[in-house]
C-alpha cells in the first residue's frame, strides 16, 4: 500500500489527531492530502516527532527500520518480547523447554505495550500498512542512523571498496558462488556463522566489544589489503573475512547482519515496556504546599525589592550588554540570596518586562511602566505572572558565571543566555514530578526517567538544563521540599492556580514594633505598601522570620528626600507600629528634618541659597568645594558655575542636607523611587506540541479534504455567475462565512483583486483566521487565502 493512499484513507478524526500531535505538517495547511503526505516524509519532521517517542515507542520503530521492508505483527511482537525478556549471559544455561516458556510469556506481557505503541505510531503516521505488512513511512530509515546501535547493511558497508578488493574477499568467504563480489559477500554475511566461528577467540571479542553499539571503532591504517592466509592481527581476521567494513583511513564498522547474529536475533535488550519507577522521599503533601507557598510569596518579594531598589539606584548596562558582576553581586547582598537566585530573580523579572534598559545614552538597567500595573495586583496573581514566565522563557539563568566557548564570563541579562531547549526541559522536568504526586525524587532518578521519555534528547547540556530547573523550581515556588506542589499541578495542567495559592499564602502584616536602639522588627511579611514605605525609610539589617530594619540619619534623609516631611514620618511610624514611637527615634527624625532644606539649590547655572551666613562660610571654606568654583554672591547666595543636580548631589556626598528649588522658589521634590522605562513585551507561552486548538485542526483537515478532492478530480474553473457581485455589511459577511464552514457549504462571493476591481468567486470555505478565509475557489480550480476586508459581500448558491 502507498503511503499516500494510507493518508488518503484515514478518517477525519484520524487526520485531526495527526496535525494535533504534528502541528508543523500544517504550517501552512498544505494544498492537498499528496502534500501532506510529502511533508510528513521530510527529514526536518520525522526528526521532529522521533525526539517525542519514548524509548519504548522509539525501540519498536528501531526494530521495523532493521528490516528492509515490511514485516508481519507477529513478528514484530517476538522481537519485541526478547528484548523484553531477562538478559542472561548465557541463554544456553537454560534448557529448551523453559527457554521457549519464557519466550511465550515475553510475548503476552509484551502485547499491551505493544499495541498501545503502534496507535501511537499510526496516529503520527510514522508507522502504516495492514498487520501482516506494517512498514515506516517514508524518509523514517534515512532519518535513523544506526538503529539500536547497528550499523549499516553490508552493502552499504562496503560501498566504498574498490571491486576488484571485493571480489578478492568474496572468492575467499564464499567460493564457488556467483555474482558480482559486493553480492557474494553480502549474502555469505547474511548468514556469519561460519566466519565468525573461524576466528580467534580475541578477535572474536573485539566482535563482541561492538555487537551492541556503537558499531564503530577506530583503527590505523584500515584500508591494508589483508587476506585471510597473511591476517596477523584479530583485526586483520576480521577485516580479512568481511565481519568488519572499512569506511576511512582509520575507522570501521561491523555490518548489520554480523551485529544482529551476534545479537542471537535480537534488536534490543534490557529495553522497558513502562518507564522506570522514580525514586526519592515522600512528602506530606500539605506540608509541601505550604513550602512551596512560602517559597512563591518569597519569590514575589524578592522581584518587588528588587525593582523597587533598581528605581533608586539603577545599574549600567555593559557595553557588551547585560549586568555587570559588581552589580551583580551587590544585588545578591541586597536580597540576601545566593547568587545563583539572584540571577534567578533578575532574569524572570526581565523576562515579564518588569525591568529593561533605559535611562540615556549609557543605559541602565529601571522598572518599566509594567511593573506598576504588576505590583497593584494581588500577590497569587503576581506568582502566577512570574511562574509561567519561569516556565516559558528561553534564557538559562543557571549559566551566569559560566563561560562562553571563547572563555568569556556570561553576565546576566546577556543575550547569550539563551538555550531554545531550556522551556522544553522545564516542562519535560515538571511532568516527571506530576506523575509521582507527594514524591520528592532524586536527581539521577529524574534523569534516568527522562532518558526513557525522550532518549533521542540526551546530553550535558539537558542534563544541566534539568538541574537547574529543579533547583529553580524549589526557589521559584512550584515544588516544596522536592515534591510538585497544588499550585504548581494547576500551572502545569493549564488550571488556576492563583485560586489554589491564594489561601496558602501568609497574611501580610500591616504593623512593626518599634525598638529603643533605633530598629523596627517585622514580625512577618508586610503589606506592599508599608514594605516600600519602611525600605524607603530604613535599611534592613536582617530577614529571616521576621524582618530588623535599622533608622539611620541617611535613610531618613532619603525619606525626605523623596518628599515626606518629619511630621508626616513620625505620624506613619505611630499609625504602624504596635509599639510607642522610642524618643530616640523621634529626636532622630525631627533633627534630620529641621536642617533637611535649610540649603537651597538653584539654577544660575546653579547658585547655593541659604538664610544662614555662616552655613555659607563653611562652604566656600570647605576645600572639597574647589571643584565647584563657587562664587559669594550675597551673604545668603552663592553662584556656582556646576548644573543644579551636580551640584546638589556634591553637597550631600559633603554631607549636608540641600534640596534643588524651581525659578520661583518652590521645592522640587526628587522621586527617587519611580524611575520608570519603556520596555519591552514580556516572553510570550511556547505552545506545547500537542496544543493545537481543535477548531484549527478541523478546518485545516476539512481544507485539506476540499483541496484534495480538487486534485484528484482535477476539475476545471467553472464560470463565475453574472450579475451584481454580492455586496453586504462588514458583520453579515464574516457571520454568513463562519456559518458556511460550519455547514461545509459553498458560496458566492465579491472579492476586489489589488486593482481594486470587484470580481464574482464560487468558494468552499476552510477555515478563517487572522484576517483571512482559506476556501477551494471553484473559479480558480485552487485553494486559495482570501484577506476578510476585500470580501463586498456574501450569498448562497
Amino acid at each position: 500500500m502507498e503511503f499516500t493512499e494510507w493518508i488518503r484513507g484515514r478518517t477525519d478524526e484520524q487526520l485531526r489527531a495527526l496535525v494535533s500531535a504534528r502541528p508543523e505538517l500544517i504550517t501552512p495547511v498544505p494544498a492537498h492530502l499528496e502534500g501532506l503526505a510529502s511533508r510528513a516524509g521530510s527529514p526536518s519532521a520525522i526528526a521532529r516527532v522521533l525526539d517525542r517517542l519514548d524509548r519504548f515507542t522509539l525501540a519498536v520503530v528501531e526494530t521495523l527500520a532493521v528490516q528492509d521492508g515490511p514485516m508481519p505483527r507477529e513478528r514484530l511482537r517476538e522481537l519485541v518480547a526478547a528484548a523484553l525478556a531477562d538478559d542472561e549471559a548465557d541463554s544456553g544455561a537454560r534448557d529448551a523447554k523453559s527457554g521457549a516458556r519464557g519466550t511465550d510469556s515475553a510475548a503476552r506481557d509484551a502485547e499491551p505495550a505493544l499495541s498501545a505503541a503502534l496507535d501511537r505510531l499510526f496516529e503520527l503516521a510514522l508507522v502504516y500498512g495492514p498487520d501482516d505488512a506494517l512498514d515506516l513511512g517514508p524518509g523514517v530509515r534515512k532519518v535513523l542512523e544506526d538503529p539500536a546501535g547497528l550499523g549499516p547493511r553490508a552493502v552499504d558497508a562496503f560501498r566504498h571498496h574498490a571491486p576488484e578488493q571485493l571480489d578478492e574477499m568474496a572468492d575467499e568467504v564464499a567460493p564457488g558462488t556467483e555474482g558480482s563480489g559486493k553480492e557474494r559477500l553480502a549474502a555469505a554475511l547474511a548468514e556469519p556463522a561460519a566466519l565468525v566461528g573461524s576466528v580467534s577467540p580475541e578477535a572474536r571479542g573485539a566482535l563482541d566489544q561492538l555487537a551492541w553499539g556503537p558499531p564503530t571503532g577506530r583503527v590505523p591504517n584500515a584500508r591494508r589489503e589483508v587476506s585471510v592466509a597473511s591476517a596477523r592481527s584479530p583485526i586483520e581476521e576480521l577485516l580479512a573475512r568481511g565481519l568488519l567494513a572499512a569506511t576511512g583511513e582509520e575507522s570501521v564498522t561491523l555490518p548489520r547482519e554480523v551485529g544482529l547474529y551476534l545479537r542471537g536475533g535480537r534488536v534490543h535488550r534490557g529495553l522497558l515496556a513502562l518507564p522506570p519507577p522514580l525514586e526519592g522521599t515522600a512528602r506530606d503533601r500539605k506540608l509541601a504546599d505550604r513550602t512551596a507557598a512560602g517559597q512563591a510569596f518569597a519569590f514575589v518579594r524578592s522581584v518587588e525589592e528588587l525593582c523597587e531598589r533598581w528605581s533608586v539606584e539603577p545599574p549600567g548596562v555593559l557595553r557588551t550588554g547585560g549586568l555587570g558582576v559588581r552589580d551583580l553581586k551587590r544585588t545578591t547582598s541586597e536580597l540576601d540570596l545566593p547568587e545563583w537566585a539572584a540571577a534567578l530573580v533578575i532574569e524572570v523579572a526581565h523576562a515579564a518586562g518588569l525591568i529593561a534598559a533605559g535611562g540615556g545614552v549609557d543605559g541602565e538597567w529601571l522598572p518599566t511602566s509594567g511593573y506598576d500595573l504588576w505590583r497593584v495586583r494581588a500577590t497569587a496573581d503576581r506568582w502566577v505572572t512570574l511562574a509561567l514566565t519561569w516556565l516559558h522563557m528561553d534564557r538559562v539563568p543557571g549559566l551566569v558565571g559560566d563561560r562562553d566557548e571563547r572563555d568569556r564570563p556570561l553576565n546576566a541579562l546577556h543575550t547569550d543566555l539563551r538555550r531554545s531547549s531550556a522551556p522544553g526541559v522545564r516542562a519535560a522536568t515538571l511532568g516527571v514530578l506530576a506523575a509521582a504526586p507527594g514524591l520528592a525524587p532524586t536527581r539521577d532518578s529524574v534523569l534516568e526517567r527522562l532518558a526513557w521519555e525522550q532518549p533521542r534528547r540526551r546530553g550535558p547540556l539537558r542534563e544541566q538544563l534539568t538541574e537547574f530547573a529543579l533547583r529553580e523550581a524549589e526557589q521559584v515556588g512550584v515544588t516544596g521540599l522536592g515534591a510538585l506542589s497544588g499550585h504548581g499541578r494547576a500551572l502545569l495542567e493549564g488550571g488556576e492556580p492563583a485560586e489554589v495559592l491564594a489561601p496558602l499564602l501568609p497574611e501580610p502584616v500591616d504593623h512593626v514594633l518599634l525598638q529603643a536602639d533605633l530598629t523596627a522588627v517585622a514580625p512577618g511579611p508586610l503589606t506592599s505598601e508599608l514594605n516600600r514605605w519602611m525600605t524607603l525609610t530604613a535599611d534592613v539589617e536582617s530577614k529571616g522570620g521576621a524582618t530588623v530594619y535599622r533608622f539611620s540619619e541617611s535613610s531618613i534623609r532619603r525619606a525626605l528626600d523623596a518628599g515626606h516631611g518629619g511630621e508626616e514620618l513620625v505620624a506613619m511610624l505611630s499609625r504602624h507600629s504596635a509599639t510607642p514611637v522610642p524618643q530616640a527615634l523621634s529626636y532622630l527624625v525631627t533633627d534630620v528634618a529641621r536642617r533637611h532644606g535649610r540649603i537651597r539649590v538653584g539654577t544660575a547655572s546653579a547658585y547655593i541659597r541659604c538664610d544662614d551666613p555662616a552655613l555659607l562660610d563653611q562652604i566656600t571654606a570647605d576645600r572639597r568645594s574647589a571643584a565647584l568654583r563657587l562664587r559669594r554672591l550675597a551673604p545668603t547666595v552663592i553662584a556656582s558655575r556646576s548644573s543644579r543636580a551636580a551640584l546638589v548631589d556634591s553637597l550631600r556626598a559633603m554631607g549636608y542636607a540641600p534640596v534643588a528649588e524651581s525659578l520661583d522658589g518652590d521645592v522640587i521634590i526628587s522621586q527617587l523611587d519611580s524611575r520608570r522605562t519603556e520596555g519591552l513585551a514580556p516572553a510570550r507561552a511556547v505552545a506545547s506540541p500537542n496544543g493545537l486548538d481543535p477548531e484549527v485542526a478541523t478546518a485545516a483537515v476539512r481544507a485539506l479534504r476540499a483541496g484534495d478532492a480538487a486534485h484528484l478530480a482535477r476539475r476545471e474553473p467553472v464560470d463565475a455567475p453574472g450579475g451584481q457581485v454580492p455586496r453586504g455589511p462588514a458583520t453579515a459577511t464574516i457571520s454568513a462565512l463562519q456559518e458556511a464552514i460550519k455547514q461545509g457549504v459553498r458560496v458566492w462571493i465579491g472579492y476586489l483583486d489589488s486593482q481594486g476591481n470587484a470580481t464574482s468567486r464560487i468558494l468552499e470555505p476552510a477555515r478563517m483566521e487572522g484576517g483571512y478565509l482559506t476556501a477551494y475557489d471553484e473559479t480558480r480550480a485552487a485553494v486559495h487565502r482570501f484577506a476578510l476586508h476585500r470580501i463586498t459581500g456574501v450569498a448562497g448558491l
